[in-house]
């Protein structure tokens, strides 16, 4: 109880205080409905706060988080899809102009992908969804790599990459992405530094931003 205390206390400080600062965008927000200009896929992972990595405002972004920050090809079936609907409802309604997939260090969904397959039948979802990161980790045993370290972070960052391919199977994201109205991006972030690499296409290789 001690720590659901922490957050409790800590929403009436923003309440009483912090909301003050932007009351008046919020009010906004309120008034004239959202209009996010970015989707954000992130990692459910606790330590990657997309508003917090990026320094935005409330309204900035449209954000999407799971386990791995995957994505599900399109699957046009009547079954439950959660970051599919999220998806859709970006590209579709909002009209966001960019979609950033960012992955991270230390990533356990990554790392999760090299141990022992998952035999618990309490995490028989989280096996299933961790199928999302087979052909990343498949490109990945192609290279000359000697440590863990760097086969966990090149999987890392290729992930990203195969997140985007998974994205244009979605038929408003190819549309858009064709007409210029949507651009994808790769991010990697790294929690021990606060710096964030974004894929250069050109280049072929993950640069500061």
């Amino acid at each position: 109880m001690a720590k659901i205390n922490k957050l409790i206390k800590g929403s009436k400080r923003f309440a009483d205080a912090e909301f003050k600062k932007y009351k008046h965008k919020f009010g906004d927000l309120v008034k004239n409905g959202q209009h996010p200009k970015t989707l954000f896929i992130g990692c459910s992972d606790s330590r990657v706060i997309p508003s917090l990595i990026t320094n935005s405002d409330p309204g900035d972004l449209f954000v999407i988080r799971n386990i791995g920050n995957f994505v599900p090809e399109y699957q046009p079936d009547s079954d439950f899809h959660s970051t599919a609907a999220a998806i859709e409802y970006a590209v579709s309604v909002l009209e966001v102009k960019d979609i950033i997939v960012c992955g991270h260090s230390h990533c356990g969904a990554i790392e999760a992908l090299y141990k022992p397959v998952i035999t618990d039948p309490d995490l028989i979802h989280v096996k299933k969804w961790l199928e999302l990161g087979e052909k990343p980790k498949a490109l990945v045993a192609n290279f000359n790599l000697l440590t863990k370290k760097r086969i966990l972070r090149a999987t890392e960052e290729i992930s990203t990459l195969f997140q985007l391919e998974n994205l244009l199977t979605y038929p408003a994201v190819q549309k858009r992405v064709k007409q210029k109205k949507l651009f994808l991006n790769a991010w990697h972030y790294r929690i021990e530094s606060g710096k964030i690499f974004t894929y250069n296409f050109d280049k072929e290789e993950f640069l500061p931003l």
